[in-house]
């Protein structure tokens, strides 16, 4: 029997959130995932995750690769290749518990390594362009291995389940971070597997993101051009190259990428001062290919900070509060106070308007 309207809880589709605290102290996994664990029934158990910052301080200089194996052959492979490319210092499989909800894992192995000054200088760019293009190469190259993380003193852990489910089974209660992030998937476009769960990431990038980009094949030809290669068929996986583009490899600021990807509308910047409407005419025509459409809301993780950003409309919802030293984000409000009951300042993030949290430095802590 089929139900009726109103019989049926339709969600905005998957749940992200994020914690960070200001000051760079860090903290367990615990709260981030009793966070989204509230927003349970945004997602459908198809895919969970979490990017945390911070993690691990005896390897901070250090590329920190998370990958999945289908199988030893593929480990085996990936392996020639990362001590060829690769100082490696330590590797291990990464530490999980059994959950009854998850099956049919992967091999889940990490990789500490750094770049070897011979290979900056034959090849004429710096280690993250390096790191990257090893990246890219591993997961387009060699059959069943897949690079889910791949950033310094960071890491990314997700799988095929509910997200506070995942969050058990990689025991994050035993790191700590300075920056949590974290998704529940509901996915539209693309089948539940390990890798296409969120955050996607590339180096120190980590995206979080509820919605669906109208604009994908736009955006994945305009990246494609530079380089990357979008095998996914998700739009998170596109955002993540598109920021790692202009932020990254052409030098804008973080801000002005996001407003590159969430431009306002013509009419809007016909009413801008002057030199302010110059500035955002030759953004937009500059990189109209750039421009993502749709309804979405995401979260942002790199060296550089926390940005949250919603689309124009905002037509997916995202909340943000503080308390303390603690900045904090939801799809819903009640997922933030399930665990600060009393902040500071709550409030709805604006659509196209990005709020940016630095990470504390070394001499700021």
């Amino acid at each position: 029997m089929l139900k009726k309207e109103g019989e049926v809880r339709i969600p905005s589709g998957c749940a992200i959130a994020a914690i960070t605290d200001r000051t760079g102290e860090r903290f367990d996994g615990t709260d981030i995932i009793d966070c989204i664990a509230l927003m349970h029934d945004r997602s459908n158990g198809l895919g969970g995750g979490f990017a945390a910052y911070g993690i691990y301080p005896d390897y901070e200089d250090l590329f920190a690769f998370h990958i999945f194996y289908d199988d030893n052959d593929a480990r085996i492979k990936t392996e020639e290749f990362l001590f060829r490319h690769f100082d490696i210092e330590n590797f291990e499989q990464i530490p999980t518990r059994k959950v009854k909800s998850i099956s049919h894992a992967p091999l889940i192995w990490r990789y500490f390594g750094a770049v070897p000054a011979s290979k900056i200088k034959k090849n004429d760019f710096d280690e993250d362009e390096y790191t990257a293009r090893c990246v890219i190469r591993i997961n387009n190259e060699i059959e069943g291995a897949f690079v889910f993380s791949s950033g310094k003193n960071m890491g990314a852990f997700k799988a095929v389940g509910y997200p506070e489910d995942v969050g058990e089974y990689y025991m994050l209660e035993n790191y700590k971070a300075h920056t949590w992030t974290a998704h529940g998937r509901f996915p539209t476009n693309t089948p539940g597997w390990w890798g296409g769960a969120h955050p996607f990431t590339l180096l120190d990038w980590s995206i979080v993101h509820n919605g669906e980009i109208s604009s994908y094949d736009a955006n994945r030809r305009y990246v494609e051009q530079f380089g990357y290669r979008c095998n996914l068929q998700t739009d998170t996986e596109v955002i993540t190259y598109l920021f790692d583009l202009l932020v990254r490899r052409q030098g804008l600021r973080l801000d002005t990428a996001a407003q590159i990807l969430a431009a306002p509308e013509w009419d809007v910047i016909d009413r801008m001062p002057e030199e302010k409407r110059k500035v955002y005419t030759v953004l937009r025509a500059a990189y109209s290919s750039a421009l993502i459409n749709g309804p979405f809301s995401i979260l942002v993780g790199s060296k550089h900070g926390l940005l949250a950003l919603n689309d124009r409309l905002k037509l997916r919802s995202l909340i943000t509060a503080e308390k303390g030293n603690k900045t904090y984000f939801a799809s819903e409000e009640s997922a933030i106070r399930i665990i600060c009951p009393d902040p500071e300042k709550i409030a709805a993030v604006d659509g196209g308007t990005p709020i940016f949290i630095p990470f504390a430095r070394e001499g700021d802590r």
